[in-house]
């Protein structure tokens, strides 16, 4: 049957690949707020990526398994415990009838995926008060009965190269002053950061925008927005489709799972490249995993 849910986590949801073509009607984009690690995990148990994943938040649930499950973790190096072992990151394993599998704090980055063999059988609930819901004790999380050999790929990385720098292009509103501040300062992510956003603190706060006030417009994951309070805000994957707030930058596509491993009180700062440049790193990214992928899934078969 799968997976009862013994204690939940943080915030634990089980996400797919995202809604993009729901944006239209105001839907956030959702799915993994580091789709990297998400699309590794799959490929290590056989799954393509458009499978469900349990996404894991700072700190993981404890899960008991009903039946035999082939699995692995992948991204942050979360403390993982089964039958009294502890069980690498990126490493697979089979969980039999009645183990705990128990997924503890991580202390770099502070998201991983649980992926299973075969994928989770319930799609992302959306709650009607707004926001993906997540895992609660007592769920039955379903997926289908299976097993897979102890293997893992020794090079392959948990987390995001430099997590602590972006890469961004210029927004709409950006101010010469503005640009320096964000260039030369350390940025830190603030506790009250979720997956819609980013609350970053910089001291001393951005000086205001000097245009008055804006028309919403539509925004992204990775827009950079100031509020009244000169406290930055970077958009995450279940951001809002448009807003108010002068954009001031946007965080290239590559460096978007960067964006979902950033953990409260972790500095951030900021390198500015060209539109030329954040395509070309884009383009390398998907190639680079697209040939990681059909490598693992090539070796299972």
């Amino acid at each position: 049957m799968g997976f009862r849910v013994v204690r939940p986590g943080t915030l634990s949801l089980l996400v797919d690949q995202g809604q993009p073509h729901r944006r239209a009607v105001g839907m956030p984009l959702g799915g993994p707020a580091d789709a990297a690690a998400f699309t590794l995990g799959q490929a290590l148990v056989g799954n393509t990526a458009e499978a469900v994943a349990l996404e894991m938040t700072c700190l993981g649930p404890d899960l008991e398994a009903t039946e035999r499950h082939g699995c692995v973790v992948m991204g942050a190096p979360f403390l993982i415990k089964l039958r009294g072992d502890v069980i690498p990151v990126g490493t697979t394993f089979t969980v039999e009838p009645g183990d705990l599998l128990q997924m503890a704090s991580t202390g770099q980055g502070c998201r991983a995926y649980l992926c299973v063999r075969g994928g989770w059988s319930q799609p992302p609930k959306f709650s009607p008060a707004g926001g993906w819901q997540p895992i609660q004790k007592g769920d039955i999380l379903e997926c289908p009965s299976s097993r897979i050999q102890r293997r893992w790929v020794p090079d392959l990385p948990l987390l995001p190269v430099d997590l602590d720098r972006l890469r961004v292009v210029t927004g709409s509103h950006l101010s010469a002053d503005q640009r320096s501040r964000l260039a030369a300062s350390k940025l830190r992510v603030r506790p009250d950061s979720n997956r819609m956003g980013l609350r970053l603190t910089i001291d001393p706060p951005l000086p205001p925008f000097e245009g008055g006030e804006l028309t919403s417009a539509p925004v992204a994951p990775g827009t950079l927005q100031l509020p009244a309070s000169g406290q930055p805000i970077l958009l995450g994957v279940d951001a809002q489709t448009i807003g108010g707030y002068p954009r001031l930058a946007h965080v290239i596509t590559a460096d978007w799972p960067k964006m979902g491993q950033l953990a409260p009180g972790q500095e951030v700062h900021f390198t500015w490249v060209n539109h030329h440049d954040a395509r070309e790193a884009l383009v390398q990214q998907q190639t680079w995993l697209k040939e990681r992928v059909q490598s693992m899934l090539d070796s299972l078969f």
